[in-house]
């Protein structure tokens, strides 16, 4: 089973298009396809079912796919661990992240990034639901939560710090709480449920804060609605300071309770299956957004 075509069947497998992929490797497709009809003649199986329309991946060609990502990933490594630079930087990279941070945080970086790394392609997969990074081929994943998978392995990017916010407007008519207890009576969006959550300050010292003693009339699960209502006057929120800091900077929201914060530990982390070689690639990509975002998202940043 040689490299070159468990190369060829990833990218027709991507691209659905077995002559593109052949053209992206200098192959005619007559020469393509040949190639891809020996390699499942050696495996015994149809791995993409072609009709006069279109081509698919087969069950076996999913179940399949995986493998030859890593076996190609493997091979890469390999050869740029003997000094084979020229694979440092090409191929297609495959990364899930959260709608919401990629388009504040990550679209913005990459011109830079694609200046820097012409021959790579980034593959992104954005949606505010958490993915599987291993179910989903994923080379790479960012995740805000603690690293409790064991079969995954990640590099800490941020800590996703998360604090109380509300428009001006809305505590100009409503008065701003100078204390935990002052919290009660007061609007609410709450992110998801009504759990009772764990403040804790500069200090350490602990305090709760309940949706119970307060007004909830709006409860959302997705992090920019939940800003923009905040923004709009709404009520009080919990929000990631990467979220917010920057309206909080510009003055269109005000960090309420400033010396407290969400007690969850939670941290912006990259992931990826641990099974996997930490491709020239992946790492690469995680090396440059740890420079560019590792810092985190305090409000004292000058960056808007």
């Amino acid at each position: 089973m040689d490299t070159a075509s468990l190369r060829l069947f990833v990218m027709a497998a991507e691209r659905l298009n077995i002559s593109a992929a052949g053209r992206d490797l200098g192959l005619a497709p007559a020469v393509a396809s040949a190639r891809l009809a020996k390699l499942e003649n050696e495996l015994g199986v149809e791995l993409l079912r072609r009709t006069t329309r279109r081509v698919s991946l087969s069950l076996e060609g999913t179940d399949f796919l995986p493998y030859a990502r890593e076996i190609l990933a493997q091979a890469d490594a390999a050869r740029a661990a003997l000094g084979g630079s020229e694979t440092a930087a090409k191929g297609t990279l495959r990364f899930a992240a959260p709608s919401s941070f990629a388009q504040l945080h990550i679209m913005p970086l990459l011109p830079e990034f694609q200046a820097l790394y012409p021959d790579l392609i980034l593959d992104l997969r954005l949606s505010d639901k958490q993915v599987d990074a291993i179910e989903g081929s994923f080379d790479l994943a960012l995740r805000s939560a603690p690293l409790a998978d064991s079969s995954l392995k990640g590099r800490k990017l941020a800590d996703d710090t998360r604090v109380l916010c509300a428009s001006p407007a809305y505590l100009a008519t409503n008065g701003t709480p100078r204390t935990i207890s002052e919290l009660a009576g007061h609007r609410f969006i709450a992110w998801s449920n009504l759990n009772v959550r764990e403040l804790i300050d500069g200090d350490g010292a602990l305090a709760e804060l309940n949706p119970a003693q307060m007004v909830c009339r709006t409860i959302v699960d997705d992090g920019d609605a939940q800003r923009e209502a905040t923004i709009a006057g709404a009520g009080l929120s919990i929000n990631s300071l990467w979220s917010a800091a920057h309206e909080i900077r510009s003055g269109r929201l005000v960090h309420v309770l400033p010396e407290w914060r969400l007690n969850d530990r939670s941290v912006l982390w990259l992931v990826y299956p641990r099974s996997n070689v930490l491709t020239p690639k992946t790492r690469l990509f995680i090396d440059f957004l740890i420079m560019r975002l590792g810092r985190g998202f305090a409000l004292d940043q000058t960056k808007p």
